[in-house]
């Protein structure tokens, strides 16, 4: 293997591996990766549009991403900052909040993508 794909390929597993330790050490990644699943078989199930499913992909990729950078930022913090400190909990504060902005953004894609589909389902029956 040459030596650019092998470190394309170890950008790679770091990445991989980046994803696997947020799912392993933060309790609000594992509960949006199983939210995400939980939502992508509903969708399955309603039998949502091609546009719908954009929209849904989207909302969980902008979680996932959110969350993904919310415990960069508070892994870098806390390496550069042990100490208690007025400028590391905004910082970590500002990351959270961008990653409650990014849930609430997907609760409200959620409720208007397939709550019409669940109405729908829900009177026919």
């Amino acid at each position: 293997m040459s030596g650019r794909r092998s470190r394309e390929l170890d950008s790679f597993r770091y990445a991989i591996s980046g994803i696997a330790g947020a799912l392993k050490s933060e309790r609000h990644m594992k509960f949006h990766m199983l939210a995400a699943v939980a939502v992508v078989v509903l969708s399955a199930l309603l039998g949502i549009s091609r546009s719908e499913w954009l929209w849904i992909l989207a909302a969980i990729a902008l979680v996932l991403v959110s969350e993904l950078f919310n415990t960069a930022v508070e892994r870098a913090v806390d390496l550069a900052s042990p100490e208690i400190h007025p400028l590391a909990k905004t910082s970590k504060d500002v990351a959270a909040g961008a990653a409650l902005v990014a849930a609430l953004f997907a609760l409200f894609v959620g409720a208007l993508v397939l709550g019409p589909h669940i109405w729908t389902a829900i009177i026919d029956r």
